[in-house]
């Protein structure tokens, strides 16, 4: 069966994550994307590239499912070959710098002058007006100037970023739904339109308990570790063999916990009797508690504490979470043969659907794989499409 965006045609003019990881997203769920690379190809396809088949993981990881094309966008007969694009696609991503696209004649205005229908969306460090427009944006920057630096780590301990690039991502996750959402208001009423974020807002809209409390108090959060803002106990600890989360978010769940570990005198402990006590007192309890939880193996606390209703689980690193019977089950490990790379690993669609599958069948292009494809389909002549392939302006591999 067909995904749900199936008939939806997307141009994926970006580079490196936060734009690709939208239109793969896209891609996932159906729609018909095809990606726009210059010439000499993505700057994401060097990371990694020596790799088994000379591909880079970290390019395939965000660019599957898509077709792909390759033309020189700074030279105006790349440029105008996109503009021509344009005109039968339903969506346009792009994460360059603001004004670049219009550089090019490529932006919102001029393409919707040629396709009113068309749904535009920008991604870019800091957005398209402000101060800081112009300012080419990294994670690293966004999750510093966002807050999320601030409340990562260990208290006391140095600053340290997510270990994910989590702004990067996030804005390809909003940007996903900003276009979604434009092609729902497109369906009722026929008009496309611009939708613009940035890794700045993406990272900010994380920060919602910590943003919460400073509207509320006036405090400035700092970071905890991995325990909660709003609960005790709930964090990571150590066990005899590895590490252990253990989350008990009300006063059902604590008592439960004390039932679980057997330990009346924690539940009797005024210091601990209610979810204020805990929270006031929670480096006495944690240091209790972590004495207690090296008692026993992960396993055998998750034996413990799972028939009580407790939410706990393993910690575990990226190589044991593909090993894991529920990430099995969810299909959360998929494999798709490439062309030069052969067989190759990817993370799984999180969203199911019940009537229009989201499925993974499609490598990451070679480096303009499809131009003669797209092109054709375009409307462009054998003669047009030779002419830009002998030119330079466009490239094909097979």
């Amino acid at each position: 069966m067909a995904g749900p965006l199936d008939g939806v045609r997307v141009l994926d003019v970006s580079q490196v994550m936060a734009g690709a990881y939208c239109a793969a997203l896209l891609a996932d769920m159906g729609a018909d994307v095809i990606k726009v690379e210059r010439p000499a190809g993505d700057e994401l396809r060097g990371w990694g590239a020596d790799f088994p088949g000379g591909q880079s993981p970290a390019y395939m990881a965000v660019n599957r499912n898509k077709r792909g094309i390759a033309l020189d966008l700074r030279d105006e007969r790349g440029a105008a070959a996109l503009r021509r694009l344009s005109e039968g696609v339903d969506v346009l991503v792009e994460n360059f710098r603001p004004g670049a696209m219009q550089r090019l004649g490529c932006d919102y205005p001029r393409l919707a002058a040629r396709n009113s229908a068309l749904v535009y969306c920008s991604i870019s460090g800091f957005g398209q007006d402000g101060p800081l427009a112009g300012r080419g944006g990294y994670d690293l920057i966004a999750q510093g100037m966002s807050g999320i630096m601030s409340v990562t780590g260990e208290p006391g301990g140095a600053l340290v970023k997510a270990g994910v690039p989590i702004c990067d991502l996030t804005a390809g996750l909003l940007a996903a739904n900003g276009v979604l959402a434009a092609y729902v208001h497109r369906l009722r009423t026929g008009e496309g339109q611009y939708v613009d974020t940035s890794l700045l807002e993406a990272g900010i809209s994380l920060m919602v308990w910590e943003s919460a409390v400073l509207f509320a108090t006036g405090q400035v959060a700092g970071p905890l570790g991995s325990q909660m803002r709003l609960a005790a106990p709930y964090e990571a600890f150590r066990t005899a063999d590895g590490w252990l989360t253990v989350g008990t978010p009300n006063q059902r769940m604590w008592e439960r916990l004390v039932e679980a570990l057997e330990w009346p005198g924690l539940g009797t402990d005024p210091r601990f009797a209610d979810p204020i006590s805990r929270m006031t007192n929670r480096p006495s309890l944690t240091e209790q508690l972590q004495k207690k939880f090296l008692e026993y193996t992960t396993e055998q606390w998750m034996d413990i504490l799972l028939p009580y209703g407790i939410p706990a689980g393993p910690v575990y690193d990226i190589g044991q979470v593909y090993s894991d019977p529920q990430v099995r089950a969810r299909r959360m490990l998929v494999e798709v043969e490439h062309l030069s790379a052969g067989l190759v690993k990817h993370i799984g669609v999180p969203v199911k659907f019940s009537r229009t599958p989201a499925v993974i069948d499609r490598p990451a292009p070679l480096l303009g794989e499809h131009t003669t494809d797209v092109l054709t389909e375009a409307g462009f002549g054998r003669s047009e499409i030779e002419a830009l392939l002998a030119a330079g302006v466009a490239k094909e591999e097979k």
